[in-house]
Parts: C-alpha cells; structure tokens; sequence
C-alpha cells in the first residue's frame, strides 16, 4: 500500500498561488493516478484534479479548471498541485490520493491510499 505525504499548504491571499506536492512512498505503479481531494468545514469531501501516471492524462473540476495544474514526476513518486488565481473558495484541507485510474475515474470512494491533508486557508 502506497504511503503518500502532502506538502506546500499554508496562507495565501486571494489572487495568490501555491503548489502542493504528494510524495508517494514507493514507485506508482503506471495505471494508477495521483488526485487531489479538498474538504471545507461543513462540506462534503470534493474531487479537483488527478493526473495519470501512465500518459499524463489530466482532469479537474470545473471550478479550479483554468486556474489549477497537475503535473507529475515519475523519477520523483511525486505529484504536484500548482494553484493560482486562488480564491476564499478553495479554503480547505486538500488531500493526496493514489489508486488505478479507473478508481478516480468511476468509484472514487473505493480509493484505498490517502495522505494525511495539507490545510490552505486564503484570506481575502
């Protein structure tokens, strides 16, 4: 089971940027994906992005669409999360996922590896 640890949270004004990475501890296997989930106080947990290790396939949610970008590292086990142009919106723990693609893709409840969370908070 990978181990995967977030980093790069933190303060930001709105209009600012940040990037999160997700380390993975061991090689990803290539038919899986690295996603990033958010979860605000009172809200429901929230798909944003995933990427394929594979081909480097990309998806995000409408509302980060323009605004956020994954990319991945092989040689590292490591995606990234660059966020810019954040809002009060994306105020929200963030947490790294791994799991096959089709997971992501079809049943993301059943998305066995999780790191830990990163909090952004985003003052306005």
């Amino acid at each position: 089971q990978l181990q995967l640890t977030e980093s790069g949270g933190g303060s930001v004004q709105a209009g600012g940027s940040l990037r999160l990475s997700c380390a993975a501890s061991e090689v990803v296997p290539n038919d899986y994906a690295i996603g990033w989930f958010r979860q605000a106080p009172g809200k429901e947990r929230e798909a944003v992005s995933w990427i394929s290790f594979l081909d480097g396939r990309t998806w995000y949610t409408d509302s980060v669409q323009g605004r956020f970008t994954i990319t991945r590292d092989n040689a590292k086990n490591t995606a990234y999360l660059q966020m810019d142009n954040v809002n009060v919106e994306d105020m929200a723990i963030y947490l790294c996922a791994a799991d096959l693609l089709v997971k992501f893709t079809a049943y993301p409840f059943a998305i066995n590896n999780w790191g830990l969370g990163t909090l952004v908070t985003v003052s306005s």
